[in-house]
């Protein structure tokens, strides 16, 4: 494991039903430092093999790097309803994976991690892997699911200290004054 001198470590989950994405990075609030980055694949298992899989890497993830925090996208809406119901349920077992290690959890909207890392919440993906790469001084460019998964790790790294009732909202709707 990378020795770093920041004093706040938090890892980032993009779940998803196939690939689940996960960053660990270490943090002060203003600089950040990648520890590792991953992806979970599970491939063609039947469904509860999946889920398994993707909570035991989670886990074996959090025992490893033994993450402050997990920060973990929302799922906001999908367009097939089949699709939302696997992502949830990928989503719940990196949500237990996290908490049996002992790991506080939140939770960003894709917006809200947009808007945190590029500075805007409608921002492409090739943007969101642009900025993490530049954030975070990596040598390459992260894949997709990587990059997201940081993104996340930095979007909570920028709200530490800030309750969550005045942290950005994602878009107008999601004000509260």
């Amino acid at each position: 494991m990378a020795q770093s001198p920041l004093r706040h470590r938090v890892l980032g989950i993009d779940p998803g039903s196939r690939n689940t994405g996960y960053g660990v990075i270490d943090t002060d609030g203003q600089r950040s430092v990648c520890i590792a980055s991953g992806c979970v694949r599970v491939g063609q298992h039947a469904w509860p093999d999946r889920l398994g899989l993707i909570f035991d890497q989670v886990a074996a993830v959090v025992a490893e790097h033994r993450p402050h925090e997990m920060a973990v996208e929302q799922l906001i809406f999908a367009r097939d309803a089949t699709a939302a119901l696997k992502i949830g349920q990928a989503r719940g077992a990196v949500l237990c994976a996290g908490l049996k290690g002992g790991v506080v959890v939140h939770e960003y909207s894709p917006k809200s991690v947009k808007l945190a890392v590029v500075g805007s919440g409608n921002a492409e993906k090739s943007q969101v892997q642009h900025m993490v790469r530049i954030l975070l001084s990596l040598n390459d460019q992260p894949g997709e699911d990587e990059a997201d998964a940081l993104a996340i790790a930095l979007c909570h790294a920028h709200s530490m200290g800030i309750p969550q009732r005045k942290r950005a909202a994602a878009s107008w709707r999601d004000f509260r004054p």
